[in-house]
């Protein structure tokens, strides 16, 4: 068997806040395989984002370990890119000098960058865009320029934080397929984070279902479905059953959490 590409090692992690320690995370264990394009999903607040955020080493865990390729994450964040869910693009840079923006600070030299960049924008189909300002673009598109830069900087494993939440319902599900027909083409390890429960199913080889606060790994379930996928998948009733079981897990946890803040509040 491969090594793991990433390993959660009884992850734990407390925020300190004026009425005490807020415990979000607690002895998260989970391994990732190299290529897999994994998703996270849960009731607000149950640690998401900040699983990804101590993997990426923009907050530190409380206890555990998270390990890239068998080394400390923290030694390796070159690995890694981030896509949040706003753009963040530089308006004053055109949709081209946004993508570069990685190899530039990287200092890589300018015919690769070049290349790069290139291939990156022809990759998500904005090759005709490359002169334009992300003023000019619509919000799917500035969100394909979004993964580009990240694809640009060459990571071996992408971390995407609801990515696709800003867009309209018809946006986002034409957004899925362009980010499937990427992650087929490059492989590249994937965690991904939705509140949308069909998205998850759709793109994931796996999903992993977070209790309510303290997140803890409720169900780690492998999607069976062939690929490629299309929309159409959606439709099927092996893919409306999975969606059918996320939605039940997620429930339970999220009614639980109303319970206890109903009895705390009293």
């Amino acid at each position: 068997m491969s090594q793991p590409k990433v390993e959660f090692r009884h992850v734990s992690k407390k925020f300190q806040t004026p009425g005490g320690p807020l415990e979000v995370i607690r002895d998260i264990n989970l391994t990732v395989n190299p290529g897999e394009f994994v998703s996270l999903v849960g009731a607000s607040g149950c640690g998401k984002t900040t699983l990804l955020r101590i993997m990426n080493g923009l907050s530190d865990a409380t206890s555990g370990s998270v390990e890239i390729d068998g080394r400390p994450s923290s030694e390796v964040k070159s690995k890694m890119a981030f896509v949040f869910q706003h753009d963040g693009l530089f308006p004053w840079r055109t949709v081209e000098q946004n993508v570069a923006f990685g190899p530039e600070i990287h200092r890589r030299p300018t015919a690769k960058t070049k290349a790069v960049v290139d291939a990156m924008l022809r990759m998500v189909g904005l090759a005709n865009f490359a002169k334009s300002y992300p003023h000019q673009l619509s919000g799917g598109m500035r969100q394909r320029v979004n993964i580009a830069r990240a694809l640009a900087f060459e990571p071996e494993i992408l971390l995407m934080d609801e990515p696709f939440a800003a867009l309209d319902a018809q946006t986002r599900n034409i957004m899925q397929t362009e980010l499937m027909g990427i992650w087929e083409k490059t492989k590249k390890t994937v965690m991904f984070i939705t509140h949308q429960i069909d998205e998850a199913v759709f793109l994931s080889d796996r999903v992993i279902v977070l209790t309510a606060r303290p997140g803890r790994i409720k169900e780690d379930i492998r999607i069976d479905l062939p690929r490629p996928r299309h929309l159409k998948t959606k439709w099927s009733p092996e893919f409306v059953a999975y969606t059918d079981r996320i939605w039940s897990l997620i429930e339970e946890e999220v009614r639980y959490s109303m319970k206890l803040e109903a009895e705390n509040g009293q």
